[in-house]
């Protein structure tokens, strides 16, 4: 089971900037998805912006224009670069990542703790 570990969450004022990072304990190229999901207080957990192996990048529509998702193959890492940030920002921001069958079914999925963002007006 792989490890991810989240950093660069914290407090900033609306209109900030932050960059969130994901570091897992293996190749994410071994992976056919890698995102980022949040969960504010009294919501479900939502996506925020995933990418695939084949190469398609997928954002909410809440975030599209302001965030933007990368990754960095050689450090095992992907990135959330949050800009604009808005107070309905916040939220604990969740690395995923999964492996799919040659048919498309999950068979494996990680969860890294989370980090929590919160954007003050």
């Amino acid at each position: 089971q792989v490890q991810l570990v989240e950093s660069g969450g914290g407090l900033v004022q609306a209109g900030g900037s932050l960059r969130l990072s994901c570091a897992a304990s293996q190749s994410i190229s071994s992976f056919s998805i890698m995102g980022w999901y949040r969960q504010a207080p009294g919501n479900q957990r939502e996506l925020v912006a995933h990418f695939t192996s084949g190469g398609t990048t997928n954002y909410a529509d809440s975030v599209m224009g302001r965030f933007t998702i990368s990754s960095d193959n050689a450090k095992n890492t992907v990135y959330l670069q949050m800009n604009s940030l808005k107070p309905e920002d916040t939220a604990v921001y969740y690395c995923n990542a999964q492996k799919l069958s040659t048919l498309g079914y999950m068979y494996s999925e990680s969860w890294g703790q989370g980090t929590l963002v919160t954007v003050s007006s």
